[in-house]
């Protein structure tokens, strides 16, 4: 495995993130502690040092089961946690981007990892009730007093990732490094506004579900839809015509097709570290070989097209050839642009 550097930090992270929210039973699924044990083991022996877990997985199991594997070698280990969701129902105080469940939270996430600082805390969902100099001042006062390393954020509109770290930017605060948002061929909205806002950003990209929830391993073409719904977007018919193309791709390079959904993702024009998740040893087996998997360009250029999705405006307006030529003067093929996206201008 090789190392990368997370975001617009110093900080090196392995190129594939081990997600841990199956690890512990209480939501009727998911694996037992000795066999997340194993799971940890097989991915840190392949070179990972990247662990993600958050303080609602597994009712806090997930902290737990982690605090117990890293305390080894606690320092060469990259926690990553999270705060927002809520860790009791009926009190409005216990979730949320606040600072009173921001420190509370962090506080009983130290106890749960059995450690005296988080390397990265990610805000894990935008709550629309907290102000973003709120937000920002209490994450920079916990890199200051040295129980947080490293700030990120999840699951938020980029206008918002934007104004807020240009706030932290003015202030003088710390800044968010990385972004957390679902990506994976079935699903590319994020290509819209939230890829080229991290980028702008120099913002380090952890998609999860990587694998659309086993979609794109092939599984459910052979009727296994495990725990999704019926009427769930990687079950329509896009989503099966995508993961039959990554079947067909994965036979003709000699891999699986988790491997080659992976490698996708990991090759987009930015940072990309995708949260791989295993209740099996043989599924973190299987997804630790995507790092060795090299796609054709003429396979990637089929994956990139049974995938395509609408940008939308402004996206697709950018891409239309009067704008090219009234916004260039027919000089655009003369320009080398390093600051281009793949998607636009």
């Amino acid at each position: 495995m090789k190392y990368k550097l997370f975001g617009n930090s110093g900080l090196r992270v392995s190129e594939l993130s081990l997600g841990t929210m199956g690890f512990g039973t209480e939501w009727n699924w998911g694996a037992d502690k000795e066999t997340s044990k194993k799971i940890f083991d097989a991915y840190a022996h392949a070179g990972g040092n990247f662990i993600d877990t958050a303080n609602r997985y597994t009712e806090g199991t997930s902290e737990k089961y982690v605090g117990d594997f890293i305390q080894s070698d606690r320092d060469h280990f990259v926690v990553a946690t999270k705060f927002t969701l809520k860790d009791r129902n009926g009190d409005p105080n216990f979730s949320g981007n606040h600072r009173k469940n921001m420190f509370r939270s962090v506080e009983e996430s130290l106890k749960r990892l059995q450690t005296s600082y988080i390397d990265l805390l990610w805000l894990h969902i935008w709550d629309f009730t907290t102000h973003p100099e709120e937000v920002m001042r209490g994450l920079d006062d916990l890199v200051s007093r040295g129980l947080v390393h490293y700030i990120a954020i999840s699951d938020t509109p980029a206008w918002i990732v934007a104004q807020a770290n240009t706030l932290a930017d003015l202030r003088g605060w710390n800044k968010f490094a990385g972004l957390q948002v679902e990506y994976n061929l079935i699903n590319r909205t994020a290509e819209r506004d939230l890829l080229p806002m991290a980028k702008a950003f120099d913002l380090a990209v952890t998609p999860w579900a990587p694998l659309a929830g086993g979609a794109l391993t092939g599984k459910y073409l052979k009727g296994d839809k495990g725990r999704l719904p019926d009427n769930s977007k990687r079950l329509n018919d896009r989503s099966t015509i995508i993961a039959q193309k990554v079947v067909k791709v994965a036979e003709k390079i000699g891999c699986t097709p988790a491997q080659v959904a992976l490698q996708w993702t990991m090759n987009r024009n930015q940072v990309m570290i995708p949260i791989v998740g295993a209740t099996k040893v043989a599924q973190i087996e299987d997804v630790l070989g995507c790092v060795k998997v090299l796609i054709p360009d003429e396979l990637m250029a089929e994956l990139n097209e049974v995938s395509a999705i609408e940008l939308g405006f402004p996206g697709d307006f950018y891409n239309e050839p009067g704008v090219i030529d009234v916004v260039y003067g027919q000089t655009k093929q003369d320009i080398i642009n390093h600051r281009s996206y793949s998607s636009h201008l």
